[in-house]
């Protein structure tokens, strides 16, 4: 009979412990899941901050161009062109 009794304290001690770990890896995944959050929240202030930039910087190559720059002068003239395209559309458009 006292085998018996070792064996369910031995049982219950080991449920104990294994809870005690389900409770600290639940708490762990938690943890992970607010951190993901985050980090995408992260992710996309710093996307929209790249954009920002990858626009200046656009913008500055075009000055820099219609200043003399050789560098951009090609990117500038396409941009250019495109541009007078657009307007040509929105002529034709109001014309109608």
């Amino acid at each position: 009979m006292s085998d018996l009794i070792e064996i369910v304290d031995s049982l219950e001690n080991k449920i104990s412990k294994l809870l005690h770990k389900y409770e600290l890896v639940k708490q762990q995944n938690a943890d992970l899941r607010n951190k993901i959050k985050d980090l995408e929240s992260n992710s996309d202030v710093l996307a929209d901050q790249l954009k920002q930039w990858e626009e200046k910087f656009s913008a500055l190559k075009n000055a820099n161009a219609m200043l003399g720059s050789d560098k951009y002068k090609r990117e500038t003239k396409l941009k250019i062109n495109a541009l007078i395209r657009e307007i040509d559309v929105c002529i034709t458009q109001l014309s109608e």
